[in-house]
């Protein structure tokens, strides 16, 4: 629920009065007694989705940016009237969001203030790397709530579809920014860390599951921050808190910038790429959801003539991520069928292994590792450690040269095979 203020320039009252009537709303008027311009304030409290069509008949009648509109949240309306209102606005207009007015005020509120915008992002940014490097999803996640980005996404997605140039471009601003400024940190504070040796030396930083994960993003990825952008938006113009939301675009943000960060410290190219791509598909994808849901829910700019240049700036906006996406993805995909065909090697493997082991009574096998080559994308097996479980007491089988040219004849391609033995007890039957 809403209450909208309305002052009321000399000359509107009727006019305005008129509109009210039109619409059927309740409103009271007192007198202005302040001797400027304004003859009377109105007041009008209404349902949160009647706020917008009662603006634009308010505006129709003479209502512009010169005279003071307020609107504030409502917690109680007591009125039958009320009640038959927002039954009415419900049947008319099915979607619970707020005003176009409201919803730019909200999403400028949400661009923080340069300075505080700055030390949130460096603090997050350093936390976010000292959860990586701790591998400690705690302190990533730590990280992510009080990273500041929700607002500069909402703001350039909500200047765009509303024509407000200045809120576009202080979104786009800080959102390069702040992402610049979360790698440089993150690189910063990283080398610190390394030289200081407040990690083992010779830590290879590949290795940590919590870096290794943001390494090789897959197009899972595209799913995260399209959901990321969807549900800020939804957050943001149905008027609930954006706290919450605002974490889960942290997610897609401040870990994958951090590991750039961390790439460029410990002066590994391949892994500020991998990471650098994720985080840059992020940022796009929240971006393009962002901007096809507002228009979707129906926000334009205040005036009709203004509309056609903001369609035309949101078309070539969405067709510019989409273009930077898809080519982006391409990464994405090789990645994708990089997992694909390593869980598909893995899988012959397994498969030859036992097929092999099982041919031996008495038997089992005990585990498979697989050493690959060097590199982060499309290794090949180079080496395969098996141990094989083998009563006590009882002599290991002959399996090394099966399980070699098994394994060869199935990879197709010459790999090592190393055989262990272990004493297993083989339970009773």
């Amino acid at each position: 629920m809403r209450l909208v203020q309305v002052t009321i320039p000399a000359g509107k009252l009727e006019a305005i009065e008129a509109a009210l009537e039109d619409v059927d709303v309740e409103y009271i008027l007192t007198d202005e007694t302040s001797g400027r311009e304004y003859t009377a304030v109105a007041y009008i409290p209404l349902p949160t989705n009647a706020v917008e069509p009662v603006l634009e008949k308010l505006r129709e009648a003479g209502i512009d940016e010169q005279a003071y509109t307020v609107v504030v949240e409502a917690n109680t309306v007591i009125s039958r009237r009320f009640e038959e209102l927002t039954d009415r606005y419900a049947e008319e207009k099915s979607e619970e969001r707020i005003a176009r007015e409201e919803l730019t005020s909200k999403a400028a509120d949400l661009a923080p203030a340069t300075w505080s915008y700055a030390i949130l992002t460096v603090v997050s940014a350093v936390i976010a790397t000292a959860g990586l490097l701790l591998d400690s999803p705690a302190v990533i996640v730590g990280s992510m709530v009080i990273a500041p980005l929700i607002g500069p996404a909402m703001a350039a997605s909500v200047g765009t579809v509303v024509d407000d140039q200045g809120l576009f471009r202080r979104g786009i601003g800080l959102q390069i920014a702040g992402l610049g400024l979360a790698v440089l940190s993150a690189a910063a504070f990283a080398f610190v860390v390394k030289n200081l040796f407040l990690v083992p030396p010779g830590l290879d930083v590949t290795e940590i599951p919590a870096v290794r994960e943001r390494l090789l993003p897959d197009f899972l990825s595209l799913v995260v921050a399209l959901g990321a952008g969807v549900a800020g938006v939804v957050s943001l113009s149905t008027g609930v808190s954006t706290a919450l939301v605002g974490v889960m675009i942290a997610v897609a943000l401040i870990p994958p910038a951090a590991t750039v960060g961390i790439g460029i410290a410990w002066g590994l190219p391949a892994v500020s790429l991998g990471s650098g791509i994720l985080t840059l598909v992020n940022v796009l994808s929240i971006n393009l959801a962002a901007l096809a849901v507002l228009w979707y829910l129906g926000y334009r700019p205040t005036h009709w003539f203004r509309e056609d240049d903001a369609r035309s700036s949101t078309l070539k906006r969405v067709l510019a991520l989409v273009a930077a996406i898809a080519v982006l993805s391409v990464f994405l995909g090789g990645v994708t069928y990089d997992t694909y065909t390593r869980a598909t090697v893995d899988g012959q493997i397994d498969e030859a292994v036992r097929e092999v082991v099982e041919e031996t009574p008495g038997s089992t096998v005990h585990s498979i590792s697989t050493e690959r080559t060097g590199g982060l994308f499309f290794q090949q097996p180079e080496r395969v450690i098996v141990t094989v479980g083998v009563p006590p007491g009882e002599s290991p089988p002959a399996l090394g040269e099966r399980l070699d040219s098994r394994l060869d004849a199935s990879l197709d391609r010459d790999v090592t095979t190393e055989l262990r033995y272990v004493a297993t007890e083989v339970a009773a039957g």
